[in-house]
């Protein structure tokens, strides 16, 4: 059971990082306390990682045959690259730091097949588009059909935190449906658990790290483009509807990438010139650099283990 401890690891930095994208805008807008966030979050992940969380352990699976030693090696090189970036404070994707890691761990065996990539990568690249459109939109809509409707601020002002939580359920939910996958896809792959269980243990390590995600937090919440409650609402909707429809079709994609261009879209609707754009700029550069670093920590690991084992 040691072999678990890597993903039990990853599954408490996937929690650190992500768990910002759910919570973070209604946390930094005053709307949720950070405590509750965290509770809700917990809850609802794990129970959208045992529901519905087999689609992307299969596609994962496709990637290259897993050993316990590879999945052991695999998840550590995600973690320790994810663990870097939540440091820093930067929302990342754990899809792409598993994805380099399996590569980088399997790539000197000669047991990956590079096939199931091509939808995984045109993935990243949709994500934040489509949450960004999506964001925009739902601005848009709101503006023509429930502003003119509510006019009375005590009522807005409920509205919108019912509604902030409601989304936050949803995004966690989502968030457990499609990312479980790179908690748990790989020891399911090596025949560890059943995908159910996989998946409730992994809702569950992913829960552990939602507690040191403040920092991560801030970043969404304040950095990027300063949010009201509303436009907080309209982000985590736009996340979660994006990250919802990836867990129906069944490739884990980044919460991260999800968030992020929801808030960029509300973004447009303010001003460009209200973005923060240093901040965004050193987002792109860590979606970049997270699936090299998590390859080249897949391939250092492979190349120890190799060697104590040898």
């Amino acid at each position: 059971m040691w072999y678990l401890l890597s993903g039990i690891y990853l599954g408490g930095t996937l929690g650190a990082n992500d768990a910002a994208n759910i919570f973070g805008t209604a946390v930094y807008t005053r709307v949720v306390k950070f405590q509750t966030a965290i509770l809700l979050t917990t809850i609802f992940v794990i129970l959208g990682a045992g529901l519905e969380g087999a689609g992307g352990m299969e596609t994962y699976g496709r990637l290259a045959d897993q050993t316990l030693l590879t999945a052991f090696i695999s998840s550590l090189a995600a973690a320790v690259t994810v663990t870097g970036m939540t440091y820093l404070e930067l929302p990342v994707s754990t899809s792409q730091a598993v994805v380099g890691s399996i590569i980088g761990g399997n790539i000197l065996a000669g047991d990956v097949d590079f096939t199931p990539l091509i939808p995984i990568v045109a993935a990243w690249i949709t994500t934040p588009i489509g949450a960004m459109i999506i964001a925009y939109l739902l601005y848009r809509i709101y503006g023509v059909f429930i502003e003119a409707r509510i006019n009375n601020m005590q009522r807005f002002e409920y509205f919108v935190r019912i509604g902030l939580i409601v989304a936050g359920i949803y995004g966690a939910y989502s968030l457990g449906a499609n990312n479980v996958a790179n908690v748990i896809g790989v020891y399911v792959e090596a025949g560890m658990f059943e995908p159910q269980i996989g998946g409730v243990i992994g809702g569950m390590a992913i829960g552990i790290g939602c507690a040191y995600s403040r920092g991560v937090m801030r970043t969404v919440g304040e950095r990027i483009t300063k949010l009201t409650p509303l436009t907080a609402l309209i982000t985590v909707l736009a996340h979660s509807i994006t990250l919802y429809i990836y867990a129906r079709i069944g490739i884990p994609v980044s919460s991260s990438q999800a968030i992020v261009g929801g808030v960029i879209g509300v973004g447009f609707v303010k001003g460009t010139n209200m973005l923060d754009w240093e901040t965004t700029r050193n987002i792109f550069l860590a979606w970049i650099l997270t699936p090299t670093i998590g390859l080249i920590a897949g391939i250092l690991l492979h190349l120890s283990a190799t060697t104590l084992v040898g």
